[in-house]
């Protein structure tokens, strides 16, 4: 007999997909020994599996990573790096809605921290998390000019409130105005203990409140990214570095 939680995903199915697998396992002879609801169960489950994995990819598309084949199974744990795995597969596992904590992620350049993010960014979306990432500059440029729209200008600010993970990669990399740290300021102040953000950089918190237009606003930016907080602090290893010279030792380098 099929139970609740049974008839629960039935409920939640569109039928299509279960109905070209239901077809498919019937009509399967290696199924005749299965009873009528085992055959009906899998059909259900392989529809619910799915619609998960398409909605992971739409989750992935959406968040537009610069490295959209980032993995934290991927990352290299080489001398120096100060990343540890086990904290890594913690971020991996992590259930981004119901920690509203902060992340920062603090390196030098070359230091890997781009990829990090996205490769966090990418497990949050395979936890079905919805993730919004972007360059500090790319933002800043687009909130500018969503500036001469109102309505445009709103629904950019509402995706930035309401993204499960919001992620600003190369934060204040350049400068911003006084009405880019405005909208900036609204966005955290709005998210703080909601909703988290991961925050890359190559400077911390002491270097943003000197070079953030307004020191009131500047205060209040740092203290809302700085507390509640996750540190990941790189050590000075130069990823770029290393990735060109085991390029250069591959057999088909050539320049």
């Amino acid at each position: 007999m099929l139970n609740s939680e049974d008839h629960q995903k039935i409920k939640d199915l569109r039928l299509t997909t279960f109905a070209d697998k239901f077809l498919e396992l019937t009509n399967d002879e290696a199924n005749d020994t299965l009873l009528p609801e085992e055959v009906f169960m899998q059909a259900v489950n392989h529809s619910l599996d799915l619609r998960r994995s398409n909605k992971i990819d739409k989750l992935i598309k959406q968040a537009r990573f610069p490295l959209p084949g980032a993995s934290i199974a991927e990352l290299h744990y080489v001398p120096g790096r100060k990343i540890d795995e086990a904290r890594m597969k913690r971020y991996a596992m992590h259930q981004w809605r119901d920690d509203p904590t902060n992340l920062l992620i603090i390196a030098p350049s070359g230091g890997g921290k781009t990829y990090i993010a996205c490769a966090i960014g990418i497990a949050a979306c395979h936890s079905e998390h919805s993730v919004f990432y972007t360059r500090m500059d790319v933002l800043a440029r687009k909130l500018l000019i969503a500036r001469g729209d109102s309505k445009v200008h709103d629904a950019l600010l509402e995706k930035l409130r309401e993204a499960d993970v919001l992620i600003i990669d190369d934060f204040l990399t350049v400068g911003i105005d006084q009405n880019i740290a405005s909208d900036l300021f609204g966005v955290l102040a709005d998210r703080e203990h909601r909703l988290p953000t991961a925050i890359v950089s190559q400077t911390d918190p002491a270097y943003w409140v000197q070079v953030l237009p307004d020191r009131v606003a500047g205060d209040s930016i740092v203290n809302r990214l700085a507390n509640n907080t996750r540190w990941l602090v790189l050590g000075d290893t130069d990823m770029r570095k290393l990735k060109h010279e085991k390029a250069r030792d591959s057999t088909n380098f050539w320049e």
